[in-house]
């Protein structure tokens, strides 16, 4: 194209994956009210545990679904779909949301069996070998966005699911402790959900318990 005050302009088509991001995306924004919710947590005991930090916030928040059913559903023609099953789609933040391996019946896996589970199937889709069924059936997705570096991150919610969260990478600050001055390890976990089916108070009270989770995983987290 002729060059103006911007230099010369060069077209690039966007790949078929990249097709599919942007239409979800645009569709997410375009049907879904959503609503979003950040909170910080001590992950200090988690990350004490032999399995990764993100197989315990898979765990931490299949726990936490189970005991919100409205948080795994979704909204349908003016009604709520809440589902028996709780699958948690995962991306690592380098894998499109939309299409990530889902880890199904993650409330009634044991954590070493999640842990396994997220390391084989993410490693797959890397590669783009996962198979349908393995990206197929999400209730529920979790974006690990640590392994970008990043903080913290504002996921979109990926209909018809009713909600997603980001998770951003820890770092160690300065909190107290029995008094004194103490280094913990926190992470910022932020939810996007979808306000026809969860309000802030269910919302609040989702997070709540994927936080107490993961600061005392003796509750359940690792069993």
């Amino acid at each position: 194209m002729t060059a103006g005050n911007k230099g010369e302009v060069r077209l690039e088509e966007p790949d078929r994956g990249e097709l599919t991001t942007i239409r979800r995306g645009a569709e997410s924004r375009a049907t879904v009210p959503d609503l979003d919710l950040t909170i910080e947590v001590d992950c200090s005991a988690a990350l004490s545990l032999p399995q990764s930090l993100t197989a315990a916030l898979v765990k931490a928040c299949a726990l936490a679904l189970r005991a919100t059913p409205r948080a795994n559903g979704s909204y349908r023609d003016g009604r709520f779909e809440l589902y028996s099953r709780v699958n948690i789609a995962v991306s690592d933040g380098g894998i499109d949301p939309s299409s990530a391996p889902t880890i199904l019946d993650a409330d009634t896996k044991p954590l070493s069996e999640i842990d396994q589970e997220v390391s084989r199937l993410v490693a797959r889709a890397r590669e783009g070998s996962l198979s349908t069924g393995e990206r197929s059936g999400a209730t529920f997705t979790l974006i690990d966005i640590g392994s970008l570096g990043a903080v913290s991150a504002t996921p979109l919610v990926i209909p018809p699911q009713a909600a997603c969260i980001a998770a951003g990478a820890s770092r160690e600050v300065v909190a107290s402790r029995d008094g004194l001055p103490a280094s913990v390890s926190v992470v910022l976990l932020t939810l996007a959900f979808d306000q026809r089916i969860l309000d802030w108070p269910l919302a609040s009270s989702f997070l709540a318990k994927v936080k107490a989770h993961l600061e005392d995983p003796s509750g359940g987290l690792a069993l």
